[in-house]
């Protein structure tokens, strides 16, 4: 289930930046992204929020909590990846 919840993560950030170079950081439901973004640019701010978001998950993972993982990886994949996939691609 990491692997799932890293590669969710990858995805996330891929499709948020294509996201927010295409239709601007309105586009982006999170504020506190947006707001990352506002001061530090898109890349960075997207690059270290999946940083601490994989480095979070990978402390889920070494302390046990298995089903958290797989949980956030479910949540990631329907609330962010999916969502983008539609907006980008259809």
């Amino acid at each position: 289930m990491l692997v799932v919840f890293l590669v969710s993560q990858v995805f996330d950030g891929a499709f948020t930046y294509m996201g927010v170079m295409t239709f601007g950081t309105g586009i982006e439901a999170n504020p506190v992204i947006a707001a990352l973004m506002a001061h530090l640019g898109h890349g960075v701010a997207l690059m270290m929020a999946k940083l601490v978001a994989g480095t979070l998950g990978i402390g889920l993972h070494l302390r046990g909590t298995h089903g958290a993982v797989a949980v956030l990886a479910a949540f990631y994949i329907m609330a962010a990846v999916v969502p983008w996939v539609a907006i980008l691609f259809f």
